[in-house]
């Protein structure tokens, strides 16, 4: 397995270098050469870990005035008190990330019903990607969108969890770059199915590659390059909470 991730990684890092080149090459950035509005990207949902309730606390306050949506991971046994610990500092909506760490269907679509109540609005993951009929079973009477996350890397996984997700999260070190994930876009609107763009902790190179797609998305979680600080690239930049893409050829890079 990490070698398969591995060698999707090298192979993304090909795919983008060549994007950028392409797109330089005719002079236009990629948002245009895909015919996509720059001016429809969404908002950047921004994370926050599991950790104590100050640590969570603290780390909300100095994030919450600069985007319009955060993201929460939860899976383990304090749910309740990192979703509590949020809306103590702030009533912005809220995205969950289960990371396939929730064990029972029943206790899951109970915690989503929920979760509703306090403000979240999409769930990703609940369960382990092998229980496809769990997560199925959770799809079907959820009041909120769920993505899958673990249970899709590739364009040829699509078929297998159609219907067991509302939507899907598309990330360029899994898929293999830009060319696989746009093509994962378009089969997933064509088949009815929501659209999420993710990313690992990288730089603003591989950021502003998904970027360049996230006109075509419901939920973006484009927040790797604004978690680490020695980022090498300028490129998408957040502006009151949403993603601003720059209107340069290629990826539209510069290097820092």
């Amino acid at each position: 397995m990490w070698t398969a991730c591995r060698k999707a990684t090298a192979q993304a890092a090909v795919d983008i270098a060549l994007h950028d080149l392409v797109g330089q090459l005719l002079g236009q950035p990629w948002f245009r050469l895909w015919g996509l509005n720059p001016q429809k990207t969404p908002s950047t949902t921004f994370t926050i870990g599991i950790d104590t309730p100050e640590v969570v606390r603290a780390k909300t306050e100095e994030c919450a005035g600069r985007f319009n949506i955060l993201k929460v991971k939860v899976g383990l046994d304090n749910d309740e008190q990192m979703i509590r610990s949020i809306r103590e500092v702030t009533s912005l909506p809220l995205a969950v990330d289960a990371n396939q760490g929730w064990k029972d269907k029943h206790k899951a679509l109970d915690e989503i019903f929920w979760l509703k109540e306090q403000g979240v609005v999409m769930v990703e993951q609940p369960m382990r990607k092998e229980l496809v009929d769990d997560n199925a079973w959770i799809t079907e009477r959820s009041p909120l969108p769920v993505y899958a996350d673990e249970a899709i890397q590739r364009l040829t996984d699509l078929p297998a969890i159609k219907g067991a997700y509302h939507g899907i999260n598309i990330k360029l070190m899994k898929c293999t770059g830009m060319r696989e994930a746009y093509r994962m876009a378009a089969w997933a609107r064509a088949e009815g199915m929501r659209v999420m763009l993710g990313c690992m902790t990288e730089t603003s190179c591989a950021v502003t590659a998904a970027a360049h797609l996230s006109p075509l998305a419901d939920f973006a979680d484009l927040d790797g390059n604004l978690l680490i600080s020695n980022d090498l690239f300028e490129g998408v930049t957040v502006r009151g909470g949403r993603l601003i893409l720059p209107d340069r050829p290629g990826l539209g890079l510069k290097a820092l």
